[in-house]
């Protein structure tokens, strides 16, 4: 099996289109269109739908990509063992992450990252709304999840702490709370899948809050938009301390009950297939983020 045929076929697979992916190898319409139909040949399938209006992943296409994904990093992962490999990663690596994380976090260090890799092209969906790993075909992704699922393997990037703020304005008029109980007569910004939340001391003392629908005043599934909610004084916002510390810093938001954070097992993580070799493209940007955030989270540096 050519590996070159198969670089095609995953460019292809991420574009749905054969002339796109074979102009980034250098390669005419007519010469890719042969070295997909000899992989197909080779191995016995049809790996797209072909129409004169659009391409499409055939059933076994979506189930050789995977396997494509690693025969790709397998080779790479050989020439690296051989000195063979470029020390420069080349390719194009599809990450995923929450919007509000990298704007505040990685669009700002990308600078220093493309000087060193200048020959990796970074493909980045954005969003702070759930997304499907496999179904978008992506090499990494940033999530904040407790890790459970077999698919993937994970390294670690931070803990993720999640705490209650609100406004010094809407404290002044609402009353600040001093206990749990407290809560039950404030009003809320929050995601839309409310449920109840343990709060867990600095003491180790655990304690269940359980916000009322009726006390959501707004509801949104944007981190930014929502801290911008509670920052305008629309109520308290329960947010990851890495979305708001900047803010606590400066006297935008205030902590609420400063001595509770959310108990949970979340943290942040960057995730990938689970694959026998990591590629390089995946191993340098994990190594890079993991140097410039990781180490060292910014978050933590205001100790808010």
């Amino acid at each position: 099996m050519d590996t070159k045929c198969v670089d095609l076929f995953v460019r292809a697979a991420e574009t749905l289109n054969i002339s796109a992916a074979g102009k980034t190898l250098g390669l005419r319409p007519s010469v890719a269109s042969a070295w997909l139909s000899k992989l197909e040949s080779d191995l016995g399938i049809t790996l797209f739908y072909r129409t004169t209006r659009k391409v499409s992943l055939t059933l076994e296409g979506e189930e050789f990509l995977p396997f494509a994904h690693e025969i790709l990093a397998q080779e790479s992962a050989a020439r690296v063992a051989l000195g063979q490999e470029d020390e420069m990663v080349k390719g194009t690596l599809r990450f995923a992450a929450s919007s509000t994380f990298a704007q505040s976090y990685i669009m700002p260090i990308l600078p220093k990252f493309f000087q060193t890799q200048p020959k990796l092209t970074l493909d980045m969906k954005l969003s702070d709304k759930p997304f499907d790993l496999i179904e978008g075909s992506f090499d990494l992704a940033l999530r904040n999840m407790a890790l459970s699922d077999s698919t993937f393997k994970a390294r670690k990037l931070a803990d993720d702490h999640r705490i209650l703020c609100a406004a010094p304005d809407y404290l002044k008029s609402h009353g600040v709370p001093n206990v749990i109980k407290d809560l039950a007569h404030h009003e809320l910004v929050a995601f839309g899948n409310l449920g109840a939340l343990p709060l867990r001391s600095s003491e180790a003392k655990t304690e269940i809050y359980e916000p009322r629908k009726d006390q959501t005043r707004l509801i949104i599934d944007d981190g930014h938009s929502q801290k911008i909610a509670a920052m305008s004084g629309l109520g308290i916002c329960q947010c990851a301390l890495w979305t708001v510390s900047e803010e606590i810093r400066n006297g935008q938001l205030a902590r609420v009950l400063p001595e509770f954070q959310v108990a949970n097992d979340t943290a942040l993580w960057l995730v990938y297939p689970n694959t026998n070799v990591v590629s390089a493209k995946v191993r340098v940007f994990m190594d890079f983020l993991i140097d410039n955030i990781g180490r060292n989270p910014p978050w933590l540096n205001d100790r808010s």
